[in-house]
């Protein structure tokens, strides 16, 4: 009998053990993927102040550089249409949809500072080059910003696919975040620029104009969603000083 009650004692002790032990670990998770969401938050401040200052860089390269509509007419279009998904998904997380529409509207601003080259005035001008040097600085933030988001989900990651952590992350669907990085080797490569090619003329268009190519709403994100920002992609350098680090 009295081994029957010590072994009876060490199964209790055990099951405590492992309650304490799934209790700690599901905390764990709970406390990690708030700490991805707020990261992205802090990328998604920026991500916004960059749209304030495109409209202000467009019609500043607008009064020096009005033949290059179609390059102005596409960042303002990008930038809309971010500005609108950003809006519609509460700034919570990062979908898609979001991210692809980021990588178009981060290549368009940085061809459009590649296009300013060919405009000696402009580039001399003290409101373009404040603007310029607003949005390195932005830049450098969303860089370092990306670079604590990524450290967050690699911590993340490393316990869901860990044993034994895994059995509660398998239990209560604790899936691996998304990477914010640059996946896509075109965006790392600077485009071939020909200042030759000058686009149509034309009378400009409105910096509040709607998008042309409207994408659907977003529903409101679930509030324990993780961020999706595996596509989003960061500008490589350009003239001027618009280059912000890799991590």
């Amino acid at each position: 009998m009295q081994a029957i009650g010590w072994i009876l004692l060490i199964l209790v002790i055990l099951v405590v053990a492992a309650v304490l032990w799934a209790v700690g670990a599901y905390n764990g998770f709970i406390k990690q993927r708030n700490l991805i969401q707020e990261s992205w938050r802090q990328v998604d401040v920026e991500l916004n102040r960059r749209y304030e200052l495109i409209p202000n860089l467009v019609e500043t390269v607008r009064a020096y550089a009005a033949h290059e509509r179609n390059t102005l007419e596409e960042v303002t279009r990008l930038r809309n249409q971010a500005a609108a998904l950003a809006q519609s998904a509460g700034g919570g997380s990062a979908t898609t949809q979001r991210a692809e529409v980021e990588s178009a509207l981060s290549g368009a601003v940085h061809n459009l500072l590649v296009s300013v080259e060919a405009y000696p005035e402009l580039r001399s001008n003290q409101n373009f080059l404040e603007l310029q040097r607003e949005l390195t600085d932005t830049e450098d933030r969303i860089a370092a910003g990306r670079r604590f988001y990524n450290a967050n989900v690699r911590n993340y990651n490393t316990r869901v696919e860990s044993i034994p952590s895994n059995i509660i992350a398998n239990s209560f669907k604790f899936e691996k975040a998304a990477y914010f990085e640059v996946n896509d080797p075109a965006v790392r490569k600077a485009p071939d620029v020909n200042f030759g090619e000058i686009s149509y003329r034309g009378e400009p268009a409105p910096i509040n104009e709607p998008s042309r190519d409207p994408k659907p709403a977003i529903p409101a994100s679930d509030p324990d969603a993780l961020p999706n920002p595996q596509s989003y992609q960061q500008p490589p350098t350009a003239p001027g000083g618009y280059a912000p680090p890799q991590s």
